[in-house]
């Protein structure tokens, strides 16, 4: 079932459709939970750990297709969510999906989507679609799914029309935690599952924006106690935790929406001199409130193959390395806005775009892409241990 831009006639068999928002028709095969939902139309390079991207609330109102044609041959398991089964709202894959084929698998991937309510699109020419995007940018879509394959098109096409997009959205509060909640839980090893954190010290304080879990686990990993807490915790609230350090989360959105609320706390844990360690949007809204600006993307960064080279002069010898990193984003801190005090630490060997500041006379840093991986390699943990190693164990009261 190919790509097409004037044929509507729905093919004998479809029961999936994909519109997108200039009324272009694609039919598939549903999979997965049944009905409609919007979303901004990406894709993601990763040949593996599908899962972890559905799971990832970065994905929030967004819908996935992978490039690699054969997505949920290895079924889903509980271990591998990288969040309360929050993220994409659906995905679009080129191969129909196949009964799982290994040891790890709890569940088939079709049941797991519908489990979960994310509608799945198959037998599509997801080439063709990728190049649509990589052309043209991230359309606004609906993605829908009828066993019976009884479609409303009109209706669809007028939502995929009137769908306002991801620009100008703050869709953080859909995805926060709802409380304050002390993370224990470390790195994951075949046969033992997840470790468990003993560390009393040093103590980071992370704002979740939408966080993937293996950020936390990885900073258990480096030696930190790590309390999470909701995107709307104030300053008053952050202080009282007595943090060692605080970091800010990934999470989907527009940036400068969410910083309207989260860039006054950031700013106030800078003049406090309060250690700080952002990860894409965490980042992003960390270079906000050092007076840079961000940027919708035309057509964003995703995958797990993307090589990253430490630029900044406070990297020393290490300056000049290539690390070969999982991103996922559709905004970017704007490199030619960063204002004196402001190093750009790391670059895109892909299109020259920031991927990481640090601000002068300040422990404070951050990367546009994601260090815990999951999945992705994991060239870039030294990161976590940069964090939890420059904080200060007895300067808590602040």
């Amino acid at each position: 079932m190919a790509l097409s831009a004037s044929s509507h006639a729905q093919p004998s068999g479809a029961t999936g459709v994909l519109v997108l928002g200039d009324g272009t028709v694609i039919w598939g095969k549903g999979f997965g939970a049944t009905g409609s939902a919007v979303g901004e139309v990406c894709f993601n390079t990763a040949m593996t750990g599908y899962q972890e991207v559905m799971t990832d609330p970065s994905y929030d109102s967004q819908i996935v297709t992978f490039t690699f044609p054969h997505i949920g041959n290895v079924g889903a398991n509980e271990e591998d969510h990288e969040s309360r089964g929050l993220g994409a709202v659906g995905c679009v894959v080129r191969q129909e999906v196949t009964p799982h084929s290994n040891f790890r698998a709890q569940n088939e991937f079709v049941e797991w989507m519908k489990d979960h309510g994310k509608i799945g699109l198959s037998g599509i020419d997801t080439r063709a679609l990728t190049r649509r995007i990589r052309m043209s940018g991230a359309p606004n879509a609906v993605i829908a799914h009828s066993p019976r394959g009884e479609f409303d098109l009109p209706a669809l096409k007028a939502q995929a029309a009137e769908w306002s997009g991801l620009e100008g959205l703050d869709l953080v509060p859909g995805v926060t935690r709802a409380a304050n909640e002390d993370w224990t839980g470390g790195h994951w090893q075949l046969g033992f599952g997840y470790g468990e954190g003993k560390a009393t010290k040093p103590h980071v304080v992370a704002i979740d924006y939408g966080a993937k879990d293996n950020i936390f686990r990885n900073l258990v990993q480096a030696g930190a106690k790590v309390t999470v807490v909701p995107a709307r915790t104030t300053l008053d609230e952050v202080l009282a935790l007595k943090p060692d350090g605080v970091f800010l989360s990934n999470g989907p959105g527009d940036p400068a929406a969410t910083g309207e609320y989260a860039v006054p706390v950031i700013k106030g844990l800078l003049e406090r001199d309060v250690p700080l360690f952002g990860i894409c949007l965490g980042h992003q809204m960390l270079g906000l409130a050092a007076g840079a600006k961000t940027a919708k993307m035309f057509q964003g960064h995703r995958g797990a193959n993307h090589p990253v080279q430490r630029v900044g002069e406070g990297w020393g010898e290490s300056t000049g390395l290539v690390e070969i990193t999982s991103m996922n984003h559709g905004f970017a801190v704007d490199g030619e806005t960063l204002p004196d005090g402001v190093e750009q630490t790391h670059v895109s060997l892909f299109d020259g775009t920031n991927c990481g500041i640090a601000i002068t006379g300040k422990r404070a840093f951050g990367v546009q892409y994601h260090p815990e991986a999951s999945p992705g390699p994991q060239d870039s943990f030294y990161l976590f241990e940069k964090f939890v190693g420059m904080l200060s164990f007895g300067e808590a009261e602040r």
